[in-house]
């Protein structure tokens, strides 16, 4: 089987350089973070700028919205990180996690991740370890815990389970480690890439992790807890197809599908049960950014997603039916 999906909607007003990560919110917008130090809000109807925060002097390489679409954590290549109310457009949180005159041994941060929870955020750096920081704005930015993998490589994207109980991390050695955070513990660790792994992305019911690497290829993980702490069995497919970096990944909301942007400027949908691509899609440039609407897909269809990258316009696709 293959599916269709049609390139519904641009954005008006592209980022003047590569956008880093998008978000689709369950507000219906979308948010985009790029390396001309912007990010922005999109209407999903009229693809126009709803939002925009000024331009930080570095990248923006990281960002993570909140599930009820009102907060956007993001954070700069230098490693500020800041707190966005989306719904009266203030930064309501700042932290300059690079700054060790403030903490001890602080650690710049590079991937971060609000979570579901609301109460804090991760952040990942190049020791290897993910800080657990206040996402509180009167205490925003003090570091809560320090969760360590062990391995002294840089963490590349930290993502939340979706109910805020465990976090991802993965490094630029293609290791994934899963922690429990009311134990601070490490629970899993996965080897099933030989390259770096750029991003993570959870099923919405928490019991698989989808791993997108340098090694062209995504991997699918079972990574229940069960009641005795065991650990699920680990790798249970790979996924190939694309001819260069995979860089970014997500699952729809039911759990049939995924998505995924590569460095081989196309984008690839996935049928997970199948294990197999259903439809591919060319992009002008590399896709370093993938998310599916939050909103559960209507009966008959696939669903939606966006894309960001290379050329700096974010892009809705919806899907257009199946054909045999």
């Amino acid at each position: 089987m293959s599916l269709a999906f049609v390139n519904a909607l641009e954005c008006k007003e592209p980022h003047s350089d590569e956008i880093w990560s998008v978000a689709w919110t369950a507000n219906n917008t979308a948010v985009s973070a790029s390396a001309d130090g912007t990010v922005k809000q999109w209407d999903s109807t009229s693809g126009q700028a709803s939002m925009s925060r000024p331009p930080h002097n570095l990248a923006i390489v990281s960002l993570s919205v909140s599930p009820d679409g009102k907060y956007a954590l993001y954070n700069g290549l230098d490693g500020t990180t800041c707190l966005w109310d989306l719904q009266t457009d203030t930064v309501v949180g700042r932290h300059e996690s690079y700054d060790r005159s403030a903490v001890q041994g602080a650690e710049p941060s590079y991937s971060v991740s609000l979570n579901p929870k609301g109460t804090t955020y991760a952040g990942t750096s190049s020791s290897g370890n993910v800080n657990i920081y206040s996402a509180n704005p009167d205490s925003f930015g003090t570091r809560e815990a320090i969760l360590a993998s062990g391995r002294n490589r840089h963490g590349m994207h930290c993502v939340h389970s979706p109910d805020g109980a465990r976090v991802a991390l993965s490094n630029e050695a293609g290791q994934v480690f899963i922690f429990d955070l009311e134990s601070e513990a490490l629970t899993s660790t996965y080897s099933s890439h030989a390259m770096c792994v750029r991003s993570l992305a959870w099923s919405y019911d928490g019991q698989l992790l989808l791993t997108a690497s340098d090694d062209k290829r995504l991997i699918l993980h079972d990574v229940r807890s069960t009641p005795s702490g065991k650990p699920g069995s680990g790798a249970v497919a790979t996924l190939t197809g694309h001819s260069s970096w995979v860089l970014s990944t997500s699952i729809s909301p039911d759990g049939r599908l995924a998505v995924s942007g590569s460095a081989d400027k196309t984008i690839k949908v996935w049928d997970l049960s199948a294990r197999a691509a259903v439809s591919t899609l060319q992009e002008s440039g590399e896709v370093w950014s993938v998310s599916w609407s939050p909103k559960p897909p209507a009966p008959g269809s696939a669903g939606a997603f966006i894309s960001g990258g290379q050329d700096g316009h974010v892009r809705w696709w919806r899907s257009a039916g199946a054909s045999g």
